[in-house]
């Protein structure tokens, strides 16, 4: 669909209608020589993590678009698959689940489009975008607006597609409801408070020292420093008594008892991660609450999944009022570099970290 700003982030136009491209079928390329990062065994902690650089041909199936990948971001995920604390992850592999990048070989149409994506099997079950190139569905795929850099678009993925699928299953939050975020600076915090005061949300964010919010929202948030303040007693003072109709909890168990006294009636929690496994559970405050809890876990969503996840966002990104994270020229590493990339991620940097892999 045309979106304002020249942007066009719904779902991809069929090929017919959109940017027809004339090229020889024997132009097109059947596969490519990719570079790709591959982590060969599971390493014990992060330090020993052990990427290596390996030249693989690539080719696409039938239902799938062959990318020539400018640039992924590297994620928590990303390293903790790599320590095995992901029992499902695969040795070896390509890591790496967001990316943005042009199409080189697909149906008639489809070369030469910008696209990008992100996916929860990707880097993780099967190869993915910590490469030169990427064979991926046609259906995952989302078209990248031209107001957005490469960095930009590939940074977009998971911690978006996190806080918009918890929020989702949580039920959006209307207009003149309470959301309070946990853990607000962080990156899926900073996408659902984007995403909330989209919508027309109040939103209150909860960090762990006294600070500003740093990222960006439609509406003035409002902040409390968990360091000196006993949050549910602060937010029933802000609330007048009510309590939050959402709390999105990104941090877990040290939170989890000040979110579950935060709730009003009929309030729903998001959980996105944990500290601890297992927290003390007041059964009967949560059903005289009429308390929902809504797990989240975006590596169970597929390529295809996620890409129509993403597409709900596109009408934000298009009127301005979601947006991109800033990419510091700093946080960008090339593939041969990407153990640096990793462990900065490993050490909770809060800048989005992108490899550009050409």
């Amino acid at each position: 669909m045309a979106l304002t700003a020249g942007i066009a982030f719904g779902p991809l136009a069929k090929p017919e209608m959109a940017m027809p491209t004339v090229q020889e079928p024997t132009l097109r390329p059947v596969s490519a020589q990719a570079r790709c990062l591959r982590l060969l065994a599971k390493a014990v902690d992060a330090a020993s993590i052990a990427p290596v650089v390996e030249r693989h041909d690539l080719s696409r199936a039938d239902n799938e678009l062959l990318i020539e990948v400018i640039a992924a971001a590297v994620n928590p995920s990303d390293v903790k698959a790599a320590i095995g604390l992901m029992p499902y992850a695969v040795f070896p592999r390509t890591s790496g689940r967001d990316y943005a990048g042009v199409v080189i070989d697909g149906p008639e149409g489809w070369i030469g489009r910008e696209v990008f994506g992100s996916s929860g099997d990707l880097g993780i079950r099967r190869d993915g975008t910590h490469a030169t190139h990427l064979a991926v569905e046609a259906e995952a795929v989302v078209e990248k607006p031209k107001s957005l850099s490469w960095e930009e678009a590939a940074g977009i993925g998971v911690p978006f597609v996190t806080a918009m699928e918890g929020l989702r299953r949580a039920g959006m939050p209307k207009r003149g409801e309470a959301v309070l975020i946990m853990g607000v600076n962080g990156k899926v915090g900073q996408a659902a408070t984007q995403i909330a005061t989209w919508h027309g949300a109040r939103v209150i964010g909860v960090v762990r020292k006294n600070e500003r919010y740093e990222g960006h929202a439609n509406a003035s948030v409002e902040m409390i420093d968990a360091s000196s303040t006993d949050v549910a007693a602060r937010v029933r003072e802000m609330t007048a008594n009510k309590g939050f109709d959402i709390v999105f909890n990104t941090v877990g168990s040290p939170y989890f008892e000040a979110a579950h006294k935060s709730l009003a009636l009929r309030g729903r929690q998001i959980l996105i991660a944990t500290i601890e496994r297992t927290v003390p559970f007041n059964i009967l405050e949560f059903y005289r609450g009429q308390h929902t809890y809504v797990g989240i876990d975006t590596l169970g969503l597929s390529s295809i999944a996620t890409g129509a996840v993403l597409r709900e966002l596109g009408p934000g990104f298009a009127s301005g009022h979601l947006k991109p994270f800033p990419i510091k020229s700093g946080a960008v590493y090339p593939l041969e570099q990407a153990k640096t990339a990793f462990l900065a991620v490993a050490g909770s940097s809060r800048d989005r970290v992108i490899l550009r892999p050409m």
